[in-house]
């Protein structure tokens, strides 16, 4: 049996990657800021390294000895500086990567992740697989993840008060979108599996493209409502939004920044779908977990 350190352990794709390897026999070490948030974890015998992403001393800790890493920013949705506290997360871990002489790794990054600037919130990724691919002796494998269906859960009040849904992202663009559980069911394959080696990148698509539109009648539908249009905001109406939401200033900068990429074609430049990059769940699936949370809010 392998020993390995799951960051992110308690959200969308860290805790499928943890449950998976528990349920497979393996040791696995996890890093939470938040005991009771782990307590589902660690009652299933995970081993709770408490503290902040960017504390080097205890991430070196969890990574000594282990055969392999999962490695994902966390966002900090208030930060005055957003991508300055991704690259600290990101040189926290390089750190401790190097001083625990780690072997195998895999990353949750983004599609856009291949651009050096002009990609917003994905920018912090970019520098991650700069920075772990510089580290000597570390077989990396970058999960290139798409737009996560998990975002249209956002827009549960814009549908309860305004009848309608809407972001930024063009009406009519296509995009590839991806539930959280498929990126955690790829991960946990190649963990273990480990069968990956040098500095690879590998895409995460979901089972099609759609646009907003396709995904709103979907999801309108799910829940009763049809008729649910879908309406393309304003970069600064958005904005404003997020904010009132309870997003920082710098976080929603980033996200406008990288909304305006993908409208203009530049985070999806280059992405081809294949078998292997294309994962089984619908939105028509998703559908029921947007349903479950419309009806409890």
């Amino acid at each position: 049996m392998s020993t390995y350190l799951i960051t992110g352990a308690t959200g969308n794709t860290g805790k499928p990657v943890a449950l998976g390897l528990l349920a497979a026999g393996h040791t696995v070490r996890i890093l939470s800021r938040n005991a009771a948030k782990a307590k589902e974890l660690t009652d299933k015998g995970a081993i709770l390294f408490q503290g902040a992403p960017t504390d080097i001393a205890l991430l070196t800790d969890a990574l000594a000895g282990v055969n392999a890493a999962y490695f994902l920013v966390a966002v900090e949705w208030s930060a005055p500086d957003f991508t300055a506290a991704q690259r600290e997360q990101v040189e926290a871990f390089a750190s401790a990567a190097k001083a625990a002489s780690l072997k195998k790794l895999v990353t949750l990054s983004s599609l856009g992740a291949n651009l050096p600037e002009g990609n917003g919130v994905v920018n912090g990724l970019y520098h991650m697989e700069q920075a772990m691919n510089a580290i000597e002796g570390l077989d990396v494998l970058h999960l290139r993840a798409s737009y996560f269906m998990e975002n249209t859960l956002g827009q549960v009040g814009i549908v309860k008060h305004m009848g309608i849904m809407g972001t930024p992202v063009k009406a009519d663009l296509k995009i590839p979108m991806v539930a959280t559980c498929d990126i955690g069911a790829k991960a946990l394959q190649h963990l273990l599996a480990l069968d990956f080696h040098g500095k690879s990148v590998e895409s995460v698509l979901g089972p099609r493209d759609l646009t907003y539109t396709e995904a709103s009648a979907i999801l309108g539908a799910a829940i009763g409502k049809p008729e649910i249009n879908y309406v393309e905001f304003p970069y600064d109406q958005a904005a404003q939004g997020m904010m009132q939401a309870g997003a920082g200033a710098s976080l929603t900068e980033r996200m406008m920044e990288f909304v305006k990429c993908m409208n203009e074609g530049h985070v999806l430049a280059g992405v081809q779908r294949n078998a292997h990059n294309t994962t089984p769940t619908d939105m028509k699936d998703f559908a029921a977990t947007f349903k479950a949370v419309y009806e409890m809010n």
